[in-house]
């Protein structure tokens, strides 16, 4: 992809601009929101976003136009990123990629559709489970040993999850995965497609990918192998606010409509236009800058790397990783450090970074670290990093090897005696977790980072998958989604 300046709409920002023309126009502001431009907004507040900002923070009117029916700027800024990213039609999305998910899985799924899910999807997916009604029939993920993590979906389970189950409608697809893991997409793709299936794809982490798509060593992003529908969090590694998302429509084999009244009905009907505008500037920073930027982003990333693998003790995860597993593609920006050379774990290691380097990382899972590489990073920011990674290892690695095996049955596809949806609205009582056994979960267990579910509603209960979970709550992994978090009862159907 070339940067093309003939394109000039690409170098504009309607939404921003809009907005921008609305506040200077001089209408006296009888109408939400409650702060009146700034005039009535606390101090607090006004530190927290400029005059400027809060002038430009009104909704609803006429030449602001209608997220929900969108006939003017919106519409406009929506059509200038489905061109840049190559979609048939983009969606903004102000619910984050979670809302971007249910979207996409209500307006292409009915209740009782069945659809493969890899057992590591993010919990977001599993809400889209209970909205839609649909009934997952989970895969199994690739588990990367010395690593302690899962992988991605190999082309070989794909295809027997397709042989075994001819009457899905779709597949769900993590691409890439938190740690920056592609599957062979295009593949998975073909297969699903000559049985009538749709893919779906959770690209949270690959928002970029588009614009490093001519250096060799990055994935490819999933609208152009072959992707029908695909959730991307702009926030997460582009420019735009958090809780901003995109939703991109990439084939005609679902529908536009049914997606943009799924969409329509799971976001607020008074959207922020801050939040609008931010991802309008996302992608004209894009378009503009995004082919250089990545450009910067992946040579620190891959010198970052290399410095890392000098440091006695750790290891950061590279190309080799495409060796002897289903993997295809590393998004060189994720800088995977692991720790089991230095004999001390994921957690213990961020709170030293955090607390002691002033280093915060994205997640800590068991045995590793994960840092996120952007476009906001320079030389000198990756090289306190690498600073604190390597004071760190020489005060606190005891230079004693420890491998903490992930309990498989993490990832494991538990049976599912109902659907999400029917144990969601099912009559519920609490019982011990430890003693839980053979019951149906009636709630979600996550740990939280990466927001991978352990448990989810309609499965059965089993002592291996309560050993597991018990075996991470003892390493100080953090879990979300029960009613109980420290998990001592959990939500069950009631008999």
């Amino acid at each position: 992809m070339k940067e093309d300046k003939s394109k000039t709409n690409q170098y504009s920002a309607p939404i921003s601009d809009a907005m921008d023309n609305y506040a200077r126009d001089g209408a006296l502001a009888f109408h939400t929101p409650g702060h009146k431009q700034g005039l009535g907004a606390h101090p607090l507040l006004k530190r927290l976003i400029t005059a400027e900002g809060l002038r430009q923070e009104v909704s609803l009117m006429e030449e602001l136009d209608d997220l929900h029916s969108p006939t003017g700027c919106i519409k406009e800024a929506e059509a200038l990123a489905a061109d840049l990213w190559g979609a048939k039609r983009s969606l903004f999305m102000i619910n984050g990629t979670t809302g971007a998910i249910h979207a996409m899985m209500v307006g292409t799924l009915q209740p009782g559709d069945k659809v493969l899910v890899p057992r590591n999807a993010h919990s977001s997916i599993l809400g889209g489970l209970v909205l839609s009604g649909a009934v997952p029939v989970y895969i199994q993920p690739e588990i990367i040993v010395a690593l302690g993590i899962a992988g991605v979906l190999t082309v070989e389970a794909v295809q027997q999850a397709v042989e075994n189950n001819p009457d899905a409608k779709a597949m769900i697809a993590v691409y890439p995965t938190y740690y920056g893991m592609a599957g062979d997409l295009e593949k998975m793709a073909e297969i699903l497609h000559a049985h009538n299936m749709l893919l779906l794809v959770d690209e949270a982490h690959g928002a970029h990918l588009k614009f490093a798509e001519h250096q060799q060593t990055m994935p490819r992003q999933a609208l152009d192998l072959g992707a029908d529908v695909v959730a991307q969090s702009t926030h997460k590694v582009l420019g735009s606010l958090t809780q901003t998302s995109m939703l991109h429509i990439g084939s005609a084999r679902v529908s536009c409509d049914g997606i943009i009244k799924a969409a329509a009905m799971l976001q607020s009907t008074s959207p922020n236009q801050l939040m609008l505008a931010s991802l309008d500037i996302a992608r004209l920073q894009m378009a503009t800058e995004g082919i250089s930027r990545m450009e910067q982003v992946v040579g620190l990333s891959q010198w970052l790397r290399e410095e890392i693998n000098k440091i006695d003790g750790l290891y950061c995860v590279g190309d080799e990783i495409l060796e002897n597993t289903g993997v295809v593609g590393l998004d060189s920006t994720r800088i995977t450090v692991n720790l089991t050379g230095i004999g001390i774990s994921g957690l213990k290691a961020e709170n030293i970074l955090r607390h002691e380097y002033k280093v915060q990382c994205e997640l800590s899972d068991n045995s590793n670290l994960l840092f996120i590489i952007s476009m906001a990073d320079t030389k000198t920011t990756v090289q306190r990093l690498l600073d604190a990674l390597r004071f760190m290892t020489k005060k606190y690695g005891n230079g004693q090897s420890t491998i903490t095996e992930i309990p498989q049955e993490l990832f494991s596809a538990n049976k599912v005696v109902i659907t999400p949806r029917q144990a969601f609205f099912s009559q519920q009582e609490s019982v011990e977790f430890v003693h839980s056994a053979g019951r149906i979960a009636g709630e979600t267990v996550t740990f939280y980072p990466p927001g991978v579910s352990v448990l989810c509603p309609g499965e059965l209960i089993t002592q291996e998958t309560i050993a597991a979970v018990k075996k991470q709550q003892n390493a100080g992994m953090r879990v979300v989604g029960p009613v109980d978090c420290t998990l001592e009862n959990i939500r069950v159907v009631r008999n």
